[in-house]
Order: structure tokens, then C-alpha cells, then sequence
């Protein structure tokens, strides 16, 4: 597609349109998606034949009058724009996440107006995101209304509050609704005493140990479960 890819095409046709105005000069979002892209692609690591890990957690470091810019715009609305695209662009590179998406601004007073700096790590959280589904994988995968994640940690809470670990926008979920825990003997699922409770299979819960292919929702989100397999080794 000449100099810009399938990723970076999207990423205009998602960013670009809606920033032009606030960004008339310094860098411009196209350039901050194709950075986060770059070292994407260039910290990706090989773990076996099957599976290339790349970084989940990404800073971007702005001038002073770059990040006046994004934040009197809407940090939040850009840092969500340029995570959906790197989700997108794992996906069709069949990257793996090991924790949850992040991408986060910064200010540096080095770094003059249009320059910028991406730094990139990868930290293991409760719940990754899946770009493509491996039948093999010994996580119990979630789809939330068709966002997959693998629940690779422990413990796991849904809500519609920042300090869930999955965030669903949904006025129906309480800020900590759920919590999935892991345990050898089955997934178990907990209401955390939420306003309008959760359903499994149309039923009313409190606390269940979930089957594959549960149904469960929760306000107006419908949560698809499935068990993972045993790793070598477990039974």
C-alpha cells in the first residue's frame, strides 16, 4: 500500500481524521502508531514454534508542548486509539500479549517539538489478550462481546472500574463485579456483591465453579468461557 501498511492505513483512517486539528504542528498520531508498530515488531520474541511474544506495556515520551497537545485534547482517547491498533497489528502478525494492552504518554523537557522516544516491556498480568484462538493453550479463555482474553493469572475481576483488571464499558457493571480464580480443580466465579448481579446460563449466581462454555453476563456484556488444557505433566 506504499508508505503506509494495512496497520498504519487504519490507524489514519481511526486517529488521524480526529486529531488534525489539534496537531497542526509537532508530531503527528501516524507517527506515534508506526513507532509503537516498529518496536512491536522489534522486541518480538520467538517462544517456540507456535508462539512470538511482543511487548504488552508501552510509554511514549513527548516534548513539553507535544504532551500539552494530547492532554488538553484527550489523552485517554488517543493512548485507547494507538492500543486498539496494536492489537490489531498482533493479530495479524500472530504476536501473543502476556498481560493486559497499555500504552501511556510522558513528558520529557530533553525532547524538542515533533521528537519523540517509545520504550516498550513485557509484564505478565492476570489476563492477556488473545489475537488468534490456540485450542492447545493451557489458559481458560474469556470472550467479553468478542474481545478474547486468557486468564493466565490466579485471580481475575471484570468490572467498569479502572482498577478491574478487564474494564468493560457498561453502566449495567458494578466497578468490581466478578472475580475468576484459577484453581486445579475448575475455574470458580464470584460475584462481588454487585448491583444487578450476575447470570450464568440465565441463572442467578453467587459463587460457581464454571463449565466449558458457560454463558455468563453481567449487565448488558455477555462473557463466553471456555476451560483451557491440562499442560503436560497435570491432570
Amino acid at each position: 500500500m506504499g508508505v503506509l501498511d494495512r496497520f498504519e492505513k487504519g490507524v489514519e483512517n481511526a486517529v488521524q481524521t480526529a486529531f488534525a486539528k489539534s496537531f497542526k504542528s509537532g508530531v503527528k498520531p501516524v507517527e506515534l502508531a508506526s513507532a509503537l508498530k516498529r518496536e512491536s515488531d522489534a522486541r518480538a520474541a520467538v517462544v517456540d514454534r507456535n508462539r512470538t511474544v511482543t511487548p504488552n506495556e508501552y510509554s511514549v515520551s513527548l516534548s513539553p508542548t507535544d504532551h500539552a497537545t494530547v492532554t488538553s485534547w484527550g489523552e485517554d482517547a488517543l493512548e485507547h486509539e494507538l492500543k486498539d491498533s496494536l492489537q490489531e497489528h498482533a493479530e495479524r502478525q500472530r504476536y501473543s500479549f502476556v498481560g493486559t494492552v497499555s500504552v501511556e504518554f510522558k513528558q520529557d523537557e530533553s525532547l524538542a517539538t515533533g521528537r519523540y522516544a517509545v520504550m516498550s516491556r513485557t509484564t505478565r498480568g492476570p489476563a492477556a489478550p488473545v489475537t488468534s484462538r490456540d485450542p492447545q493453550s493451557r489458559y481458560p479463555l474469556l470472550d467479553v462481546d468478542g474481545t478474547r482474553y486468557n486468564l493466565t493469572g490466579a485471580d481475575t475481576t471484570v468490572g467498569r472500574g479502572s482498577e478491574a483488571d478487564i474494564v468493560v464499558d457498561d453502566s449495567g457493571v458494578s466497578r468490581q463485579h466478578i472475580r475468576f480464580e484459577v484453581t486445579p480443580d475448575g475455574t470458580i466465579l464470584t460475584d462481588l456483591g454487585s448491583t444487578n448481579g450476575t447470570f450464568v446460563e440465565d441463572q442467578r449466581i453467587n459463587e460457581v465453579t464454571l463449565l466449558d462454555g458457560n454463558a455468563i453476563t453481567i449487565g448488558r456484556t455477555t462473557i463466553m468461557y471456555w476451560d483451557g488444557i491440562a499442560a503436560d505433566g497435570e491432570d
